[in-house]
C-alpha cells in the first residue's frame, strides 16, 4: 500500500503490479527459452503444457513450509469456491492498477496488510480456511498470530516517515535476509 508492489490481492498475465502472475507467454507457440535468452538454441517442442505461475510477495524472510503449505491451501479454497469464476474474474488486472484510468476498476480490489499486525489480522479473519482438513492447527495459528503481533508495528510506517536516519537503524537492524 506505499512503494512496494504487489499491493492488491489480484491476479494478471504480463502484470508486474499484480499478486499472482500468470504469464501466458508459453501458448505463443514460440520458444520462450530462445525468447528471452538467444543463446539457448531454438528447439520445435511444445511448450503449452508447461504455464508458470508467480507469487510476488513471499520474500527471503517467509517460511518456506508454511508459504507452500499456506499456498497449497489458498489454491485448494479456490478450487472449492462455489463462484471461482466470478471471483478470478473481479481480481483480473488486465492493466497498470497504478494508473488514473483504472482508478475506479481497481479501487474494489482488496489490499494486502501492510505491518505484520495487520496480517495478524487477516490470518484471524481467515483462520477456519488454513484448519480444515487440519492442515495448520489452531494452536500453530494462535502461534503465527503472536508472533505476528509481537513486533507491534501497525503504526511503525507513520511513525518513520520522512524520518530517514530511523528507517535506516531498522532496515540495518532487521533486513538480514537474502
Amino acid at each position: 500500500p506505499h512503494q512496494e508492489a504487489p499491493t492488491n490481492v489480484c491476479w494478471g498475465m504480463s502484470n508486474r503490479s499484480v499478486l499472482v502472475r500468470v504469464p501466458l507467454g508459453w501458448t505463443s507457440g514460440e520458444d520462450m527459452c530462445h525468447k528471452a535468452n538467444n543463446v539457448e538454441p531454438l528447439t520445435a517442442r511444445d511448450y503449452s503444457i508447461k504455464q508458470t505461475v508467480e507469487m510476488r510477495s513471499p520474500d527471503a524472510s517467509a517460511d518456506i513450509y508454511q508459504l507452500l503449505a499456506g499456498l497449497c491451501v489458498a489454491c485448494r479454497h479456490g478450487f472449492e469456491m462455489a463462484n471461482a469464476e466470478a471471483e478470478a474474474e473481479r481480481t483480473f488486472a488486465d492493466g497498470d492498477i497504478h494508473d488514473p484510468k483504472n482508478a475506479e476498476r481497481y479501487a474494489t480490489l482488496a489490499q494486502l496488510p501492510d505491518s505484520c499486525a495487520a496480517s495478524a489480522d487477516c490470518l484471524e479473519r481467515q483462520r477456519k480456511v488454513y484448519e480444515e482438513y487440519d492442515v495448520f492447527s489452531p494452536t500453530m495459528i494462535d502461534g503465527i498470530i503472536k508472533q505476528l503481533r509481537s513486533y507491534n508495528d501497525r503504526t511503525l510506517r507513520q511513525e518513520i516517515e520522512g524520518k530517514e536516519m530511523m528507517m535506516e537503524k531498522l532496515v540495518r537492524q532487521y533486513f538480514h535476509c537474502g
